[in-house]
């Protein structure tokens, strides 16, 4: 049971994070099935528990934000080579066919 109470507060502590980084309050609250005003007191509680400090700054955030960026970029590439790559295997194997 402890283990559960715990594994829940972990959630909460996320969810409030997330609220917190700027993630709007109705799309968390729909991603994790509960109402806005559930969502508002855990930001609450986290705030109380942490401290202003530990919400995240600016700068922090335009890093996040940054990095996100950056592993779109190279995800984007990625796809993008392997999508070429598939297309050579196609060719060579019309080749082969045709041989």
């Amino acid at each position: 049971m402890r283990q559960r109470n715990n594994a829940f507060k972990e959630l909460r502590y996320k969810v409030a994070q997330e609220a917190l980084a700027g993630i709007k309050v109705g799309v968390l609250a729909r991603k994790y099935e509960v109402t806005p005003k559930t969502i508002r007191n855990w930001v609450k509680e986290y705030q109380a528990t942490f401290g202003e400090d530990a919400v995240p700054t600016i700068d922090e955030r335009i890093d996040d934000a940054k990095r996100l960026a950056e592993l779109e970029e190279k995800y984007n590439r990625a796809l993008k080579a392997l999508g070429e790559k598939e297309l050579e295997i196609e060719i060579l194997r019309e080749l082969v066919k045709k041989n």
